[in-house]
């Protein structure tokens, strides 16, 4: 959990190992690194009697037993151990959970330090390191963690706690505190998908409830973000973390603070750069427009930004880059557009012009969108210049048809938008391939006559005629 002879090796072996063995190998480790003791011999817990079976009094004395009794760790890497004792905490989680979703009047004071107490010795616990060269999040599948049978039950029991209209937050605050959170943040980085949603939800609803604890929290995962994008490249609950802050951007208040600009240019835009982008792209940039639908004033520096970070050798992040964009877009205002418009189309016309089929087919799409057609429509006499060589040029000659058809339908609509434009810059277009043409000829005739001239100096030192 978080993340020979003389012929080559094999796609499927890794220093001599199969990719197989190595895969078991760290999931055993993965595994036995979580904090669940093994034990020399059986356990025993005594059997308490159901809560329901016991008076409406009895039961909070009850459940506070239940509960002291369920911070037994159980050895889960032996699958044959304590079977009895494993399902009888399972059973009693179980119980656990209906009896906080249902009842009133047992959050007592004395209950929060039993429950986190107990929340705490199942979830907390060491994540083996993650080696990068061995896992990869694209292609690998996660190791999922063995002792999931009871931590669900702990999660659920959590956040149902979380979520009782008994809960109140100034007597948690005091055990569900920054240490609390920072062990909590670090969960984030397993590898076990199943185990970061449960976190999701429990960070989201400790940061509605907490106030004192949200400055930390935004602190704690702007930390998290430039360790991974200036140190590690590794963290595996990114996606995560991106998904909760989408909603805690969604509620700032205007205007905005500096911090919170702050973060979105010095940490979520350097997110782009990552390799594994791809995992967290879609919660990426709904944090980015949720910033942007917030203060319109913040899309130069994004766009920019955007441009800066742009993959020159990867095809599918550029794909990645024209979507975000096209959401960027479909946002923006008028006045914001002209700021960036021609840096912004300049991109979009090395997009158009790339060989990758799928770059310049998202590039070309730009032109289906209403909106962006009638900023487009408005900025014809700036954007139509910038991007018309690269049109033309590619209309003749784009190996594939479908792209050429594209290119087809947006000059006809520049055409439409400003004709005159159109045909001037038709006219200087062919006036200037005609130029190169004609340099071209006069390069080629050049180098025909050196070549001849060397022929003939070669043909007479070989007639042993001395050249003067």
């Amino acid at each position: 959990m978080s993340s020979a002879a003389t012929a080559p090796p094999s796609a499927d072996r890794v220093d001599g190992f199969s990719r197989k063995s190595v895969r078991k190998a760290k999931q055993k480790r993965s595994q036995s690194s979580s904090q669940f003791r093994s034990q020399d011999k059986p356990v025993e817990l005594v059997q308490l009697p159901l809560l329901k079976d016991v008076s409406v009094q009895e039961q909070p004395e009850l459940f506070l037993k239940k509960l002291q009794q369920c911070c037994t760790l159980f050895d889960f890497m032996d699958t044959l151990s304590d079977l009895k004792m494993k399902e009888y905490k399972r059973s009693s989680l179980n119980e656990l959970v209906d009896y906080v979703t249902g009842s009133r009047g047992y959050l007592t004071e004395q209950t929060y330090p039993e429950v986190v107490k107990m929340v705490s010795c199942n979830m907390f616990r060491t994540l083996p390191p993650s080696d990068s060269n061995e896992f990869d999040p694209e292609e690998d599948e996660p190791t999922l963690e063995a002792s999931w049978p009871h931590l669900q039950l702990v999660y659920e029991f959590f956040i149902r706690f979380l979520e009782s209209q008994e809960f109140q937050p100034s007597i948690a605050k005091k055990y569900i505190d920054q240490k609390f959170v920072l062990q909590l943040l670090e969960l984030f980085d397993s590898e076990d998908p199943r185990e970061r949603d449960c976190l999701k939800t429990v960070l989201h609803r400790i940061y509605g409830k907490f106030l004192g604890l949200r400055a930390f929290i935004r602190k704690q995962i702007n930390n998290i973000f430039l360790g991974f994008v200036y140190e590690t490249e590794h963290f595996n609950g990114v996606a995560e973390l991106l998904e909760i802050l989408g909603s805690i951007i969604n509620g700032f208040a205007l205007p905005l603070k500096a911090e919170h600009k702050q973060f979105l240019v010095k940490v979520l835009l350097p997110l782009h750069s990552a390799k594994s982008l791809s995992l967290f792209h879609a919660q990426l940039a709904y944090c980015i427009v949720q910033f942007l639908e917030k203060d319109p004033t913040l899309t130069e520096p994004v766009i920019r930004g955007l441009l800066k970070f742009w993959p020159k050798t990867c095809s599918q992040k550029e794909v990645m880059f024209l979507g975000e964009l096209e959401e960027i877009l479909d946002v923006i205002e008028p006045t914001q557009f002209v700021k960036v418009l021609e840096p912004l189309f300049k991109q979009i016309s090395r997009c158009v012009s790339s060989p990758h089929f799928q770059v310049a087919e998202r590039a070309l799409y730009y032109w289906n969108n209403e909106y962006i057609m009638s900023l487009i429509e408005e900025n014809s006499n700036v954007i139509l210049p910038i991007m018309f060589a690269s049109l033309y040029r590619i209309s003749k000659d784009h190996w594939n048809p479908a792209i050429s058809a594209l290119i087809y339908n947006v000059l006809k609509a520049f055409m439409e938008m400003n004709s005159a434009l159109f045909d001037e810059l038709a006219a200087t277009y062919k006036s200037d391939r005609q130029r190169e043409k004609k340099k071209e000829k006069e390069r080629e005739d050049l180098w025909r006559k050196l070549e001849e001239l060397e022929l003939r100096r070669g043909v007479e030192n070989s007639d042993g005629i001395i050249p003067t």
